[in-house]
């Protein structure tokens, strides 16, 4: 039981994602690590393009972990740091783009075709003919009995 319990102990610490910061990208001060540290989870990777620079292993998002953090050290805010790899990059860099006139595909993209899609399918069945129902025929009726009466078990 406690070598089960050591294996699975051991299964969940080595299936948490880790940190791709390397030890020499570091910054010495505790808060200004802090603060790249913040600002590199909401980067994108743009060769990963669904993990984070703080989480990619990508040659590209070392080299964005380190400008970012030698923006912080020469003494950029926030805004101006995050401001410097979007006008390298575009706001691709940024996991969650602003919404502006040109990241509007991105927000409302979605709904469009999700919207497109509803009205396509209700002008097409709004389009169908519905089938006739006829009577049916004094063979076809016939037809029904017979079979209806072969499956009684009696």
């Amino acid at each position: 039981m406690r070598r089960a319990l050591l294996m699975a102990l051991a299964m969940i610490a080595f299936a948490t994602p880790v940190a791709a910061v390397n030890p020499d990208e570091q910054l010495a001060d505790p808060a200004l690590e802090a603060r790249a540290h913040a600002l590199s989870q909401d980067l994108r990777c743009v060769v990963c393009q669904n993990q984070s620079i703080d989480d990619s292993d990508a040659a590209l998002a070392r080299d964005l972990r380190v400008i970012l953090r030698e923006r912080i050290s020469a003494g950029d805010t926030d805004q101006q740091a995050v401001g410097f790899l979007v006008a390298r990059y575009g706001s691709f860099v940024q996991l969650e783009p602003p919404m502006r006139l040109d990241t509007l595909a991105l927000w409302f993209g979605p709904l469009a075709v999700l919207l497109a899609g509803a009205l396509g399918a209700a002008v097409y069945i709004r389009g169908r003919k519905p089938v006739p129902v006829t009577a049916l025929s004094a063979d076809d009726e016939a037809e029904v009995s017979r079979l209806l009466n072969t499956d009684r078990v009696d």
